[in-house]
C-alpha cells in the first residue's frame, strides 16, 4: 500500500473522541476572570477565586491540558489551596481522569503572582545575577527551592519560571530585572540551577523564552520585536543558554517567544488581514521543529507565550494562530481563547472541533498530535500524583510552608548581598554622625513609608522627610531639602510591562503609569542639580534596571543599585500601623548604617564618562 493510501486509511479509521481528548490536552487555558453576567460595558473585570460550576464543567467535559492563574485568583493560603484542589477535581472528574497542570508566572522579583504578603517573592533574576561574583549559583538554587517549596504546598505544580534571555538591550521594556545578566554563559548557569532546584521540589520548571528576549526594545504584549542578529551572535547570546541547559538532559519545558528572528526563519505568513509577514518564533516549524527538536535535540514540552499578546494576536484570529503553532510543532498553547463569560466558553469546544477538522483535512499530522499529547501525559506522570492528604491538612501544611521566617530571611540575604556601590561612598556610607536630617525623594508614598521604616529600624536618630513623585509638590520639597543634611533619590526605570500586572488585561493601567513614570523621571536631574547647588550630597538608588545611572545619576556623589523595590504589608502583630516592609529598603538602611557592605556587582554594564 502506498504512503497515500496508508495516510487516508488512517484518517478514516481515525477515533474522534480520542482525538479530541489528545487535542485538547494539548491547550493551556486562563481562568483570571469570570462573570455570570457580561458587564454593561467593557470586559469582565471580576476574578476568579472559587471555582464556579460552568468552569468546572468546562474542564471536566473538554479535557484541557492546563490552567494557568493569576494574581487576581490568589486571596490567602486555604484559598489557594482549595481553588487547586478543585481546578484538579474537575479535571480528574473528565471521562480520561486525566490530571490538569495548574501553573503561574512566579519568576520572583516583578513577575510574582502569589500575594507578596502571603509567598516569598525574592528580589528577582538581575539582583541573583549581582550576587554571582561572590556567589556562584547559591542564590539561585536557594530561591528555586523556595519557590518550589511554595508552590508546591500551594497545588501548583508548573512554574513558568526561570526567564534565561540574555539582557544585552538597555531600551529592554520587558525582560530587563528580568534577566540573570547580559552574560549568557552565567545566565546559563543561574538559569540550570534554578530550574534544577524548582523540579527537585516537585514543579516544573519553564525556561522562556524561546530563542530569546534579551535584545528587544518592543515589549511583545504591545507589539511584534525583530532580532536581527547574525546566526553567530545568536548562537553565542541568544540560544547558548537554552543549549546549555538541553546538554543537561533535565529540560523539562521551554516557553516560545513572540519574536521575528530572520536569521533563523525569513519565511512567510499570511495574517488574518492578507498581509505577507515575517513568522514569529511561536509560529516557525524551522525555529521550533528543526532548530529546537531536531538541532538541539530538546525531548520535553514546547509552550507558547500567552496567545493575546499582540505579537500574535493583533495579526492572526485565534484559530488560526492555534493551527500555526501547533503546525510549527507547539505542544501546548497558553491562552488560545478567552473564557470570562458563558458565552465566551462556548469558544473552546469550538476551537476544539475545527483542531479536529484540521486534523481531517490534513493541516494538522495525526502523528505530530499523538506524539505531543503522549509527551504531556508522561510528563504530568512524572510531576502529578494524586493529593492523599485531607483539604485541612493541606491548608495547614501550605501554611507552614508559605512566607515562612527561614524564607523570609533568605529573601532578605539576598537583598542584601545583590545590593551594589557603582560609585562613591566616601564620607557616605556610612552616613556619619554630624547627618541629623536625610530628605527622600520616592517615587510614591508607599516606597516613602517602607524607606522611612526601614530608616528607622536601623538609624534611629536620624530625622527623615520624604516627597513622593507622585503628586509631587515642588515648594514643600525645597522646604524639607533645605534643612536637610543629604539628600537620597530613588528611580525605577523603565516602567511595568503587562507581564508585571499580569497580563494583556492591564494595558491600560500600564499605558498610564508609563505617561506618569517619564514625567518622573524627567524631574530628577533638576532635583539633583537643586540639591547641588545648595551644597548638599545626593545618593542616587537605582530601584531597577541600572541602565539609568548613565543618564539620571552623573552628578550623585554615591550610586546604588538594588535591582528591585518590592513591597508588603505587614500584620498588625508584627509592627504599627502603616507596615510597610521592603527587603531592597531595608538592605539600604542597613548599609547606611553601616551594618552591611555593598558587596553585589553589576550583571550588565552600564555606560559611565
Amino acid at each position: 500500500m502506498s504512503l497515500t493510501a496508508c495516510n487516508q486509511a488512517s484518517k478514516e479509521d481515525l477515533d474522534e473522541q480520542q482525538l479530541r481528548a489528545d487535542l485538547a490536552q494539548k491547550l493551556f487555558i486562563d481562568l483570571r476572570y469570570y462573570c455570570n453576567e457580561p458587564p454593561a460595558e467593557g470586559p469582565c473585570k471580576t476574578p476568579m477565586t472559587k471555582l464556579p460550576p460552568e468552569l468546572a464543567a468546562l474542564i471536566r467535559d473538554n479535557g484541557v491540558g492546563g490552567v494557568i492563574l493569576f494574581a487576581d485568583n490568589l486571596v490567602d493560603v486555604p484559598q489557594m489551596v482549595r481553588l487547586t484542589r478543585e481546578l484538579q477535581q474537575a479535571a480528574t472528574s473528565s471521562k480520561t481522569g486525566e490530571p490538569l497542570f495548574i501553573s503561574l508566572d512566579q519568576e520572583g522579583g516583578r513577575v510574582a503572582r502569589i500575594p507578596r504578603h502571603l509567598g516569598t517573592a525574592f528580589s528577582g533574576n538581575m539582583a541573583i545575577g549581582a550576587t554571582y561574583a561572590e556567589r556562584g549559583t547559591a542564590f539561585a538554587r536557594l530561591t528555586g527551592t523556595v519557590l518550589g517549596k511554595e508552590l508546591k504546598a500551594l497545588g501548583f505544580n508548573v512554574n513558568h519560571a526561570p526567564t534565561v534571555d540574555v539582557n544585552v538591550n538597555p531600551d529592554n521594556p520587558v525582560i530587563n530585572v528580568r534577566s540573570f545578566g547580559e552574560d549568557a554563559e552565567k545566565v546559563a548557569e543561574l538559569g540550570i540551577a534554578q530550574m534544577q532546584a524548582l523540579q527537585s521540589e516537585g514543579v516544573l520548571a519553564t525556561l522562556k523564552h524561546f530563542p530569546g528576549h534579551g535584545d528587544t526594545a518592543v515589549d511583545s504584549h504591545t507589539g511584534l520585536p525583530r532580532v536581527d542578529h547574525d546566526r553567530q551572535t545568536i548562537e553565542q547570546v541568544d540560544l547558548l543558554p537554552f543549549r546549555r541547559a538541553i546538554e543537561t538532559g533535565q529540560v523539562e519545558t521551554i516557553m516560545t517567544a513572540h519574536i521575528q528572528y530572520p536569521a533563523l526563519d525569513d519565511s512567510l505568513v499570511t495574517s488574518s488581514s492578507g498581509e505577507q509577514m515575517l513568522r514569529p518564533a511561536t509560529l516557525s516549524r524551522a525555529i521550533l521543529t528543526d532548530l529546537l527538536r531536531k538541532e538541539m535535540g530538546f525531548k520535553g514540552l514546547i509552550i507558547t507565550d500567552a496567545m493575546d499578546m499582540a505579537g500574535i494576536a493583533h495579526f492572526f484570529a485565534p484559530t488560526q494562530a492555534v493551527i500555526e503553532t501547533f503546525k510549527a510543532g507547539t505542544d501546548m498553547v497558553l491562552m488560545p481563547v478567552r473564557l470570562h463569560t458563558p458565552d465566551e466558553l462556548k469558544s473552546l469546544p469550538g476551537l476544539l472541533e475545527d483542531l479536529v477538522a484540521a486534523v481531517k483535512n490534513g493541516q494538522l499530522s495525526l502523528e505530530e498530535v499523538q506524539a505531543s499529547a503522549g509527551r504531556i501525559r508522561a510528563m504530568k506522570a512524572k510531576y502529578i500524583a494524586p493529593e492523599q492528604i485531607s483539604e485541612a491538612d493541606a491548608v495547614s501544611r501550605a501554611q507552614a510552608i508559605v512566607g515562612n521566617v527561614r524564607h523570609r530571611e533568605l529573601e532578605q540575604q539576598l537583598s542584601d548581598a545583590s545590593l551594589t556601590l557603582v560609585r562613591g561612598a566616601e564620607g557616605l556610607a556610612p552616613l556619619p554622625q554630624n547627618v541629623k536630617q536625610l530628605h527622600l525623594v520616592m517615587p510614591d508614598r508607599g516606597k516613602c513609608l517602607a524607606m522611612q521604616q526601614a530608616l528607622a529600624r536601623n538609624l534611629k536618630p536620624l530625622i527623615t522627610t520624604c516627597s513622593s513623585l507622585q503628586g509631587f509638590d515642588a515648594d514643600l520639597n525645597m522646604v524639607q531639602l533645605q534643612a536637610a543634611d543629604v539628600l537620597l533619590v530613588a528611580s525605577i526605570t523603565p516602567a511595568q510591562s503587562a507581564v508585571e500586572r499580569g497580563g494583556m488585561e492591564d494595558m491600560s493601567l500600564v499605558s498610564a503609569e508609563a505617561l506618569d513614570q517619564q514625567a518622573q523621571q524627567a524631574l530628577l536631574p533638576e532635583l539633583i542639580e537643586g540639591a547641588k547647588a545648595l551644597g548638599k550630597p545626593v545618593v542616587f538608588v537605582s530601584l531597577r534596571a541600572p541602565y539609568e545611572i548613565s543618564e539620571l545619576a552623573t552628578r550623585a556623589d554615591m550610586v546604588l543599585a538594588t535591582y528591585a523595590y518590592n513591597t508588603h504589608l505587614l500584620s498588625e502583630e508584627d509592627s504599627p500601623a502603616p507596615p510597610i516592609y521592603g527587603p531592597a529598603f531595608e538592605s539600604l538602611a542597613r548599609f547606611l548604617a553601616g551594618k552591611i557592605d555593598a558587596s553585589g556587582q553589576l550583571p550588565v554594564s552600564v555606560a559611565w564618562d
